[in-house]
């Protein structure tokens, strides 16, 4: 089967770079704009089981009732993301989630945090294709107000980013990590 062949969201979560021209790239905004319906209506709600319920079919997963969201919770596709129980979203966090978004339990996010799977090349002459990298954010993870993850971003178990933070390197476990580019301010017991 030749790559275009593909479907082109297993394209994406393979790390498949999706070219402008790409035979099947009409999919991906026919795909967001479904998927804005449902976040609409949950971000209109709020009613904690209404939102869960919502939020599992956007993310075409079931998502525990020890989960919590405070809406409104931006996400432009939602099927490439998991969650894992006991995870606490707080108010204004946006998922771009076409590279693949993996939330463990335990998870702390902030208002404001934005988790973003997806980037662009540097080259001008390439710019509008889009570049898919999966982030991953390990258990115990506390992410502060108006932090911001790039693109291929592991974080490890128990960390925390603070607030403001932009982290485009994976983070180790049992750390603190701030600032723009976020480094590792300390290590956490």
């Amino acid at each position: 089967m030749h790559t275009s062949d593909k479907d082109i969201f297993e394209r994406l979560r393979q790390g498949e770079t999706i070219s402008p021209n790409d035979s099947q790239s009409g999919r991906l905004r026919e795909a967001s704009f479904a998927t804005m319906e449902l976040v609409q209506r949950m971000n209109n709600s709020s009613n904690p089981d209404e939102i869960r319920s919502l939020l599992s079919q956007i993310t075409e997963s079931e998502i525990d009732a020890s989960t919590a969201v405070f809406p409104p919770l931006y996400i432009n596709y939602g099927k490439n993301t998991k969650i894992g129980k006991k995870v606490f979203i707080n108010f204004g966090c946006t998922f771009l989630d076409l590279g693949g978004i993996t939330i463990e339990d335990n998870v702390q996010l902030a208002p404001g945090v934005k988790l973003l799977s997806e980037s662009h090349p540097l080259s001008s002459r390439d710019r509008q294709s889009l570049v898919p990298k999966p982030i991953h954010i390990k258990r115990n993870v506390w992410i502060g107000a108006a932090a911001t993850i790039l693109p291929g971003v592991t974080i490890g178990e128990n960390a925390i980013v603070a607030a403001g933070a932009v982290v485009s390197r994976d983070v180790p476990a049992n750390t603190i990590v701030g600032g723009i580019p976020a480094k590792i301010l300390k290590p956490i017991e």
